[in-house]
């Protein structure tokens, strides 16, 4: 307190000077129209830009929830599309109808990315859930906007992923125009780029033309994007096309994924073991 009284001691005729400076600065204001809209106009835009900074501060903070948010929205649109795809196929014969158990197969859990390789010839990539949350390996896993990659191992909390960016990981794809199918698979270079090989070079592959999952697929639902054809070539000795796709996933910005869960991936393994027993 006493340092507080001497400060006013020593300082007296500079603060009577600040006083007196925001009297007049009152005065003007309160006597002049100009002067007062003036001051008006100029405090409401400076009280504008604090606002807006502090808006900009908070949203900032709380971009982790919305993102999470967001991811869990997808993962039930993902679901929606998935059910209404198979519902609507295009190239299903008039009279057929899906059974509702099929349709609604698929199901989403979201996970957020804790680690992930991409300059690798086998990349990895960690999420934070394991058998906890119901994750088990083979499922596969899918972004907001295409094919990741397939569970490899799980723990209580954690999973592992084999990424699409792995030498030996190949999905089924099928290109969108010419209905053609084939198999996408990492050459082992470019991150944002992968092989479609298998397709015949008798058939018309369309420069820009999506690949998508296939129906012959039991681990990813069909029609999830793989990427988009950037180059065709074909040697005069080959039957099959070079296609190379860019790639519909950036992985060097992955956040968050979802683990896709087939719930008649079992029954349909179960029919298949019963065909190499009676062989």
């Amino acid at each position: 307190m006493l340092q507080l009284v001497d400060f006013v001691a020593r300082n007296r005729f500079f603060l009577v000077f600040v006083l007196l400076e925001i009297f007049s600065g009152w005065l003007i204001v309160r006597s002049n129209s100009y002067w007062g809209a003036t001051y008006f106009n100029t405090s409401n835009y400076y009280v504008a830009k604090t606002l807006s900074l502090s808006n900009s501060a908070r949203e900032y903070t709380r971009l982790g929830e919305i993102n999470a948010d967001l991811a869990n929205e997808n993962a039930r649109l993902n679901a929606l599309v998935a059910t209404l795809s198979q519902k609507n196929a295009k190239d299903a014969p008039a009279g057929y109808v899906p059974d509702s158990a099929f349709n609604s197969r698929f199901t989403y859990t979201v996970a957020k990315v804790v680690d992930n390789e991409t300059n690798r010839t086998n990349n990895y990539i960690t999420i934070d859930k394991g058998t906890d949350d119901g994750i088990q390996p083979d499922m596969g896993v899918i972004s907001a906007t295409g094919v990741v990659g397939k569970v490899r191992f799980c723990s209580k909390n954690y999973s592992i992923i084999t990424s699409i960016l792995h030498s030996q990981f190949m999905v089924s794809s099928k290109l969108v125009r010419s209905k053609e199918i084939g198999t996408a698979k990492w050459p082992g270079k470019d991150p944002d780029f992968i092989d479609l090989v298998d397709v015949s070079r008798y058939t018309k592959v369309y420069k820009g033309d999506s690949a998508v999952t296939s129906n012959m697929n039991s681990v990813f639902p069909p029609g999830i994007m793989v990427g988009k054809v950037k180059s065709v070539t074909v040697h005069p000795d080959q039957t099959f096309y070079n296609i190379s796709l860019e790639l519909a996933t950036d992985f060097r910005n992955l956040s968050y994924v979802y683990v896709v869960k087939n719930q008649q991936l079992g029954e349909q393994e179960k029919l298949k073991q019963r065909i190499g027993e009676r062989q």
